[in-house]
């Protein structure tokens, strides 16, 4: 393989140092630093495997053999944070942190090869690649703390918050399966030009927010600053000028070795002792480009490459060994050959190995659930209705609101479960905007219900940290359009985490939403959003999506049973038009209401994911609706049967995964099918019922009403672009006609 600059670079520059008088290794490797010479030559070596790492990388891809050439050449002095921290300690780490994962291995115990391994099986994209099993290159190890993150820029700073929160939070409520050991701290890398992201900024915010209220965050970010991003440069000083001022700043030359160690053990002290932020500013370069297809030559001047060459972290470790006596050129170009060779051989092997070979293989993470367990999991009673945190609860109450009989669920599954949290904005002492959880945060304390500061990736993402930690959090999206704002915390770190570590990680939560249009009196777009198309594009997400009271209920035990017993991601679009809705056809006719079943009926309420609820038994027409459109089609459906129609309405109650099969069943039994949507005609739920009609072979007559390509209008103009009742009739009796 030919060698490119920084490799010759390095090796030129090793060869003509000059030894100095040998020290004690036992000693600090230089006067007025801590790390010894005995230390800082074990972390030579892992910064050396790292850097050949990355050469290795762009051999493979040479071959066409390798699928990732993102690379940590530059970034190497993040073997000091690694050395400062625990093995316990869990890691979120950037892409270019390949030394500290290595650090982290070797603290395992691990033999160096078993580090390199994992690397290298993860570029040649191999099914036994230890985390995500091939199905992307990441840092992470279930035994190593090293959570995986996607290549999402900034996108796990909110999670890492979350898990810094989770650790105390967890030691608090005293929960007996917590992940992370008592005295553990979160640690978060990125790189300079993601600490300007928006997701970063909440992950600092939330940090400092918490900080300054005195809540323990044990959390060290650490910043590897080589300049810049892709092409972009980051002004210079930008880093250092523009941190949270609740934040304490360490700074040090990430290609300086001893400074790199010492400022990251005293930043792990700070954030250890006093359990509370610090951030870690690292200046590195960056070489080999930013990745292998990358010039660097288009946009950087040849002056500023050499610098960096210059400056290689590399090349700085093997100087101060050899001016300090530990060791000769020719020794240390020995150990760059040598290992050079292992790790292409590895690398070779790692080709040989087997590649996920079906779509099976590559889905089995995000489909392996267990409907049986997770009945089980549903049917738990809460705490066997003894006293629950000094009140005994009524063994029935009745008949209930859809409102009431959220909360009536809520209060029964915080009692259940002491690791679940119910949060988010305005939730605790207001009982949210529309009562939903009153009288939750009295009963069962500050501690499991809690309110937020306004910034739903802040929500988000100390869902996702705590899930991840061994809590099983309940955040409240106030609004379906407000969840928009923060959608890449679902899509891009919760739905992802057991893709990418073949469920090693998991992340079970379950996002209450309150969504939808037809409140009256209030509203427009922002309070009365009906697009769900960004959450049914995302593999592996389930949806639930209740009208009725008692499927509420039902619906939401089954959640967090799903959450428990398989690590799902639940959103819970909860209507708000029928909170509080007690009638069906008139005025004191209680048909909305339904009773709340007691724990002896849940085994015989409970309704497994993906399964639809069928109304009527006609012959002649099928409705499928959901959410809203259920109450207006049962109304419409009812109409018609007086008229001798004969009408069945199937309620989908999940919009993913869509119960099919009870979609089949009332589709075949009357050969007609409406779609009543209330969602948009484009991107809505009845394109996703049309397409599984097809897909299953349904040769009836199908037609659908959907509300209208647009955002929701305030007042009265909101019925000019949603589905009705009157939408629903006409277009039933054109298909019976």
């Amino acid at each position: 393989m030919a060698r490119d600059t920084v490799e010759t670079h390095f090796l030129e520059s090793v060869a003509a140092l000059s030894p100095g008088s040998r020290r004690d290794p036992g000693m600090p490797v230089r006067p007025g630093t801590t790390l010894t010479g005995a230390r800082c030559r074990e972390l030579f070596e892992i910064q050396l495997a790292s850097r050949l790492l990355d050469i290795a990388a762009r051999w493979l891809r040479e071959q066409g053999e390798g699928f990732y050439t993102i690379g940590s050449a530059g970034h190497e002095g993040n073997a000091a944070v690694g050395a400062a921290v625990r093995l316990t300690d869990p890691a979120l780490l950037h892409y270019r942190s390949g030394a500290f994962y290595l650090t982290r291995s070797a603290q395992a115990g691990r033999l160096a090869e078993e580090g390199l391994r994992d690397v290298l099986l993860g570029f040649a994209a191999a099914a036994e690649e230890p985390i995500s099993g091939g199905r992307h290159k990441v840092f992470g190890h279930p035994d190593l703390a090293v959570i995986p993150q996607t290549s999402t820029i900034a996108s796990h700073l909110p999670r890492a918050v979350g898990v810094a929160f989770a650790i105390e939070r967890a030691r608090k409520l005293g929960v007996e399966d917590a992940t992370w050991p008592p005295g553990s701290i979160a640690v978060c890398s990125f790189g300079d030009a993601s600490a300007n992201h928006a997701s970063a900024l909440s992950g600092f915010n939330t940090a400092a927010y918490c900080a300054y209220q005195g809540l323990p965050l044990p959390i060290l970010f650490v910043c590897e600053d080589n300049g810049i991003g892709i092409s972009v440069h980051t002004p210079p000083g930008w880093i250092k000028a523009s941190g949270h001022p609740l934040i304490p700043r360490f700074q040090a030359d990430g290609c300086d070795l001893p400074e790199a160690y010492d400022a990251a053990c005293e930043a792990v002290e700070h954030v250890r002792t006093r359990r509370s932020p610090a951030y870690l500013h690292l200046r590195t370069v960056r070489l080999m480009g930013h990745a292998g297809s990358d010039v660097e030559s288009a946009y950087r001047a040849p002056r500023e490459i050499a610098a960096d060459l210059e400056r290689d972290p590399l090349l700085a470790t093997a100087r101060l060994l050899v001016e300090a006596g530990l060791a000769v050129p020719d020794e240390l170009l020995g150990r760059y050959e040598t290992i050079r060779e292992h790790v292409l051989k590895l690398a070779l092997e790692s080709t040989r190995r087997p590649r996920l070979r079906s779509a099976r293989e590559v889905m089995e993470p995000l489909t392996a659930r267990r409907p049986v367990q997770v009945a089980a999991q549903s049917t738990r009673k809460a705490g066997d209705r003894a006293k629950l945190f000094g009140e005994t609860l009524p063994e029935r109450e009745g008949p209930l609101t859809l409102a009431q009989a959220i909360n009536r669920t809520l209060a029964d599954i915080l009692g259940a479960y002491p690791e679940v949290m119910v949060f988010g904005e305005d939730v605790a002492r207001k009982g949210g905007v529309y009562g939903v959880t009153r009288g939750l945060l009295k009963r069962f304390g500050a501690g499991r219900v809690f309110d937020t500061l306004l910034d739903e990736q802040a929500v988000l993402g100390l869902a996702l940290g705590s899930a991840t930690s061994g809590l099983l959090p309940i955040p409240e999206i106030q609004y379906l359009a407000y969840l928009h704002n923060a959608l890449d915390q679902i899509r891009g770190e919760a739905a992802t985490l057991r893709f990418f570590s073949k469920g090693a990680y998991r992340n079970p939560m379950v996002v209450r939403v309150a969504g939808y249009a037809y409140q009256k009196g209030f509203g427009g777009h922002f309070h009365n959003d009906n697009s769900v198309a960004a959450l049914r594009d995302i593999p592996g997400l389930v949806v639930a999506s209740p009208a009725r009271p008692d499927d509420a209920a039902a619906m939401l035990r089954t959640c967090v049973a799903a959450a428990k017993a398989d690590g799902e991601v639940c959103v819970f679009l909860e209507p708000i038009a029928l909170y509080n809705t007690r009638d069906l056809m008139d005025e004191g006719d209680n048909g909305w209401l339904t009773p709340y079943a007691p724990p002896s009926r849940w085994a015989e309420t409970h309704v497994p994911i993906g399964k639809g609820r069928a109304y009527g038994d006609g012959r002649d027409l099928t409705i499928v609706t959901f959410g809203n459109g259920l109450r207006m089609s049962l109304r419409a459906a009812i109409r018609l049967t007086a008229e001798g129609y004969g009408c069945r309405v199937l309620d989908l109650r999940w919009l993913s995964p869509l119960p099919v099969d009870d979609l089949m069943r009332a589709a075949d039994l009357t050969g007609k099918v409406l779609i009543a949507d209330e969602t948009r005609s484009t991107g809505g739920v009845s394109e996703g019922v049309m397409a599984a009609l097809a897909d299953s072979g349904f040769t009836g007559r199908v037609a659908r009403v959907a509300s209208k390509d647009s955002f929701v209008p305030l007042g009265d103009a909101a019925a000019h672009v949603l589905l009705s009742e009157s939408h629903i009739e006409e277009a039933a009796r054109k298909l019976l006609a």
